[in-house]
């Protein structure tokens, strides 16, 4: 078949929830995806910073291989070794103290919830609890994360959604202190804005943030869904704070493409929480997803993607700030390491379409960014590369 053949079969049978481009991806390598015509792409978005191995890592195909062949679903009725394995790697690299394994970050931010409105049940006996979420977030699009999301477009059509959710500003920490009350249980945010247009925490903001909770026995969940795993030169970005949350979670490049997500605890937060019978996934936590998630951070560690990502991303940063300046229709840059977007005044659609023919990759985030989420493995030349197709992008767009 064409490649038209493909979209015309799939526009045919899958329902309608995504206006995908006209392409249709074959396989990977490195840092280049090519289609089933054999066009190569430069790829920066990573599958929505999910490959952060890019494409073909050896090890971590190897160890899907190895397990397949062993044992690939048991339930979480038995003991696992693999996820056994990935567990303690996890909580090694986050500094949190306990971790169940989902199946994607919506179902993270899920269980997140359900635990602090548990520990607030726990804690005063009693059901009613209110959480404290920012707008311009996104957490996902099951009902509950919904509920959590500040923005109205992705809401309405689904509402009534969860009840006791009030959004407050992002970086405005007074609109937060406002809003708590007695019945204030959580906060959530993303450590990063993602969707919503790349904005960092500011420093202030969220250790001021963890302070009010402090004072009040509110739980801090910080969103590491798309920030996490590296991204941002720290295993999660809240490490780049000098804050720790009561709750994070994570999902994305945790498997490197595999779907699995979790959300971890401090044991403070364990012991008042989810205890049997509160929470459960069938899938969640398979020793298929446990012997990726484990090799993930066994490959990290090998390849130091830490000071690899610390050693690229001012030169990322460097570069997409000389495009600022050299282009009008471009007006800031904003991110950390390599969770990078520019504020850009032209229809950033068209710009990331025409990229595409260009053969480079790239996302959008919110009504005015192009967003930047590579590959960790990413090298100078490969932002040479982007910067040189991106330009060419912007230049015909602008025509």
């Amino acid at each position: 078949m064409n490649k038209q053949n493909y979209i015309d079969n799939a526009e045919a049978n899958l329902l309608h929830t995504y206006n995908r481009f006209s392409l249709v991806l074959d396989h990977g390598e490195g840092v280049y995806l090519y289609d089933t015509d054999g066009k190569e792409y430069l790829d920066f978005a990573a599958g929505i910073a999910v490959c952060s191995l890019g494409y073909g890592n050896e090890k971590l195909n190897q160890a899907l291989k190895d397990q397949i062949d062993k044992l690939t679903h048991t339930s979480n009725l038995y003991y696992s070794v693999p996820t056994i394995d990935a567990a303690e790697k996890a909580l090694k690299a986050s500094g949190m103290d306990r971790i169940f394994f989902t199946n994607s970050g919506t179902e993270a931010i899920e269980g997140a919830i359900k635990a602090a409105k548990k520990y607030a049940y726990t804690r005063d006996g009693h059901a009613g609890h209110e959480i404290i979420a920012m707008n311009h977030s996104f957490h996902g699009r099951s009902l509950g994360a919904l509920a959590v999301t500040g923005n109205a477009h992705y809401q309405e059509p689904f509402e009534p959604l969860m009840p006791g959710v009030r959004f407050a500003e992002y970086n405005d920490l007074a609109s937060v202190e406002a809003l708590i009350n007695e019945k204030t249980c959580a906060i959530i945010m993303e450590t990063i804005q993602g969707e919503g247009g790349i904005y960092p925490a500011e420093e202030s903001f969220l250790t001021g943030v963890r302070k009010l909770c402090d004072e009040h026995d509110i739980l801090l969940i910080l969103d590491e869904i798309q920030c996490g795993m590296g991204r941002t030169g720290k295993m999660f970005a809240w490490q780049d704070y000098p804050v720790k949350p009561d709750i994070m979670t994570t999902a994305k490049a945790l498997g490197c493409g595999v779907p699995v997500g979790a959300f971890l605890m401090t044991q403070k937060v364990a012991d008042q929480s989810l205890c049997p019978g509160d929470h459960g996934t069938t899938y969640g936590g398979n020793p298929f997803v446990g012997a990726a998630v484990s090799a993930v951070f066994d490959i990290y560690d090998e390849m130091n993607i830490l000071d690899h990502v610390n050693e690229v991303a001012p030169y990322l940063e460097e570069k997409l700030e000389a495009l600022v300046a050299k282009y009008d229709c471009l007006t800031a840059r904003r991110g950390k390491g390599f969770m990078q977007g520019l504020v850009c005044t032209l229809p950033v659609g068209k710009v990331s379409a025409k990229a595409l023919e260009k053969g480079l990759i790239v996302i959008t985030a919110g009504s005015d960014v192009i967003r930047m989420v590579p590959p960790l493995v990413i090298e100078k030349k490969h932002v040479d590369e982007m910067i040189e197709k991106l330009e060419m992008a912007l230049n015909e767009v602008e025509q």
